[in-house]
């Protein structure tokens, strides 16, 4: 089991139904929650063998595919490993897997460290790998990073094909034990039927529940008690149902809402609650991750484990001609695809022109050449250059065996690798060859003209060049662009150019599409006024997670938010905490939680969590720093200063860190200390805001009246206004030094001379002088 990330749909109308509504309904519909509407039976999950009569042949294509052996009990039957006392070295330790009283069993490294056997309970997975699960106190299954490649027929350690250079012992949140494997959190949703992750944060215990222990039928199409009362039903009788008495409409939709479908399980996300398959969006569920840097390359490839939605999203057939869907490649109940070879992409693109080796410029096989070894060790014989998945979705390796092609379709693009580093489809098969190569090739076939891509402007905007910033709006306005590459470029646009944002950003808080509306409400940072009621009126939304985007957000605005905008904003901030407590399991959930507690000042509960977020993962710093300002607030310096020492462990170049810690120090009367770390921050960032002024002041503290007016001058260098002038100025005068005080403040007034303060202590100083 890899890491699963803290892993849309506004349903298209015709123009004649456009024409069918007044123009204030259409955008109630997209923007308001309407009112109350009558309470209708909730659908329950009814189980496989309810939906086999009717849909046999749907049942059968099931049976035995990825969906059908997802998760199981473990038994003879299910269990593919070999354990027959058999050994296995892995992350520097000697594993044992045997078998006794017909029970599985794994000799391995526990939470403790210390070797020990644990019982096999479940199977997970079936090929390329099966993993096993091992039942914990507090509700937990625990994955075995000992797994079974399927088709070596061998085993390996999962560790060592991901962790390559980590340290992986009990101690670190990666370890087996720990909850980086922990399934109620990050499996189960994806690989059992009708999911509650049922955590308790005041516990830390589990009590995860299912209908069905695989992916069943109800997975996808949602409970089902109401379509086997339709389908009991005479015909005549019916009409009372919609979609069959299905919560899930999958025929007469458009490809984005029938791939919303799968994005629940195939997509890297952040997940806001247990799956409700009656939701109107899918980002009532979940936000899906946009394909930027660091978990994807900069030009949208895969690169962490993204799964194919982020991927598909940005294909020309997702996005252009708004047809094509999971079920035109692959039959959606067996998993597999409906055809061999090119035939698959054939369908769709002509034999004659695509199919050529005037288009892929690649030997057939059976001609005399030579095979190639890809980077990933993948040997490629002679004709494998005129399969269509080879270039337009090259691969990788994913939890060690499991190869998975990028859902993107792209066009290779050597140029874009030589400018930024980016793989491409030539040089994944030609590793021997250079990015200069494989572009000298494209030309040669295709000519020099080469088309702007949307990662020319990222990579820009990452540079800081200026002109990103019109490209990223040129990206934003186009709606031939795929749409999560434009969530991204709002993001990237408020991120790098924030003054930039400020033009489109309105527009897009009003888009119909829930993704675009999200993005512009991250980019707010600044509780502006203006900013404030944007974010007010986000509160309203009609989907979830832009409601508690827009709540996260007026947290930090205090006595601000109007009267009769505070019920709604309850509302909202009620249900963003639902969030944050159903993700608390994680230790970043803690953190957001302790996060949120302490905006609420609610200060032992922000504690609590920040401290149980530390002890479940000590290797996330920044948390040991929130908890330092906390104490500090509350008024606990020795705690702070040894939450900042033990951060700066970490991150020694932190200079706001330190900067913080030699204020606090001074707070604390610890002087010599405090000087050393505000001349440490300089060191680090000489320019850092006040830092050159703090400085000044603990050895004017000291006596040392030299050293204090050379960094007040020093402050000058840096600052260059009037406020560092005055600083220099009060000190003169504090110091009793008239006559530099005199000059000085005759200097200030050429530079400012509306400057009436400083007028009126040199009136006062030459009065004194005569």
């Amino acid at each position: 089991m890899n890491l699963t990330a803290y892993k849309k749909t506004i349903r298209i109308l015709s123009i004649a139904v456009l024409f069918m509504f007044p123009a204030y309904l259409v955008f109630k519909l997209a923007f308001g929650r309407t009112g109350q509407q009558p309470e209708q039976p909730k659908a329950q999950y009814v189980g496989k063998e309810n939906c086999k009569e009717c849909h046999l042949e749907e049942y059968n294509d099931w049976v035995g595919s990825h969906h059908d052996l997802a998760m199981d009990v473990a038994n003879d039957s299910t269990v593919l490993g070999d354990f027959s006392d058999v050994t296995i070295e892995g992350n520097g330790i000697t594993h044992r897997l045997y078998k006794k009283d017909g029970r599985f069993f794994a000799y391995t490294d526990g939470p403790d460290g210390k070797m020990q056997s644990y019982e096999i309970k479940y199977v997970f997975g079936y090929t390329p790998l099966q993993q096993y699960l091992v039942e914990f106190d507090g509700g937990r299954l625990q994955t075995l990073p000992i797994t079974w490649n399927t088709e070596a027929h061998n085993w390996y350690h999962m560790a060592d094909s991901l962790y390559k250079d980590q340290n992986i012992d009990a101690n670190n949140w990666l370890h087996w034990t720990n909850q980086a494997q922990t399934w109620n959190g990050m499996c189960a949703e994806c690989h059992s039927t009708n999911v509650v992750k049922g955590y308790d944060p005041e516990t830390d215990t589990y009590h995860t529940t299912y209908s069905e222990i695989d992916v069943s039928c109800e997975a996808c199409h949602g409970p089902g008690s109401q379509h086997v009362e339709w389908a009991n039903l005479p015909e005549y009788s019916r009409d009372q149902f919609e979609n069959y008495g299905l919560e899930v409409k999958t025929s007469g939709v458009t490809n984005g809402e029938y791939v919303n479908t799968c994005a629940r399980c195939h997509s890297r996300k952040s997940t806001l609650q247990d799956y409700d398959h009656s939701a109107a969006s899918i980002y009532d569920n979940m936000v899906p991750a946009l394909p930027g840097e660091p978990s994807w390359h900069i030009d949208g490839q895969i690169k962490d484990e993204d799964y194919v939605y982020a991927s598909f999203m940005q294909s020309k057939m997702f996005q252009r001609q708004r047809e094509v869907q999971c079920n035109d490649c692959h039959n959606v109940h067996s998993g597999e695809r409906l055809m061999d070879g090119n035939d698959l992409c054939l369908q769709c693109h002509q034999k004659e022109v695509y199919d050529s080796y005037n288009h892929h410029h690649h030997k057939q096989a059976g001609e005399p050449g030579e095979a190639v070894v890809s980077k990933l060790g993948i040997k490629y014989e002679v004709g494998s250059g005129t399969e269509c998945i080879n270039c337009h979705m090259p691969g990788q390796y994913y939890m060690g065996v499991d190869f998975r092609s990028d859902h993107s379709f792209r066009i290779p693009r050597p140029d874009l690798s030589v400018k930024n580093g980016t793989p491409n489809a030539c040089n994944q098969c030609h590793a021997d060859k250079s990015n200069q190569w494989a572009d000298q090739s494209i030309t040669k076939w295709f000519g020099t003209h080469r088309r702007f891509h949307y990662s020319e402007a990222f990579a820009e905007a990452k540079e800081g060049r200026p002109e990103a910033a019109t490209k990223l709006k040129t990206i934003i306005d186009n709606d031939l662009y795929p749409l999560n590459i434009r969530s991204l470029a709002i993001e990237t646009l408020g991120t790098n150019f924030p003054d930039s944002i400020v033009s489109v950003l309105d527009d897009y808080l009003t888009n119909t599409e829930a993704a675009l509306r999200l993005s512009a409400l991250k980019t707010i940072q600044i509780p502006s006024d203006k900013n404030i009621q944007r974010l007010l009126n986000a509160l309203t939304d009609a989907t979830k997670a832009v409601r508690t985007e827009a709540a996260q957000h007026l947290m930090q605005a205090g006595d601000r938010i109007p009267g009769k905008y505070q019920k709604t904003y309850q509302q909202a901030l009620d249900e963003y905490k639902a969030i944050l407590l159903y993700n608390a399991d994680f230790p970043i959930g803690k953190y957001n939680l302790a996060n949120f507690y302490y905006n609420q000042n609610q200060m032992k509960e922000a504690e609590k969590y920040y401290l149980a977020a530390i002890s479940q993962d000590s290797e996330l710093p920044f948390i040991k720093l929130n908890l330092a300002y906390l104490y500090n607030r509350t008024g606990q310096n020795e705690k702070a200063e040894q939450q900042f020492l033990d951060y700066l462990k970490k991150e020694p170049n932190d200079a706001n860190a330190l900067f913080s810690l030699g204020l606090l120090l001074a707070e604390m009367g610890k002087y010599d200390a405090s000087l050393e770390a505000l001349l440490n921050v300089r060191k680090l960032a000489p320019g850092h805001p006040r830092v050159n002024h703090n400085i000044a002041m603990m050895y004017d503290f000291m006596h040392d009246k030299g050293q204090a007016e050379n960094y007040l001058k020093e402050e000058i260098t840096f600052s260059d206004d009037l406020n560092s002038r005055m600083e220099l100025l009060s000190f003169y005068l504090d110091n009793n030094y008239g006559e530099k005080a005199l000059d000085y403040g005759l200097k200030i007034l050429e530079k400012y001379p509306d400057a009436e303060q400083v007028r009126q202590i040199v009136d006062q100083l030459q009065a004194q002088m005569k």
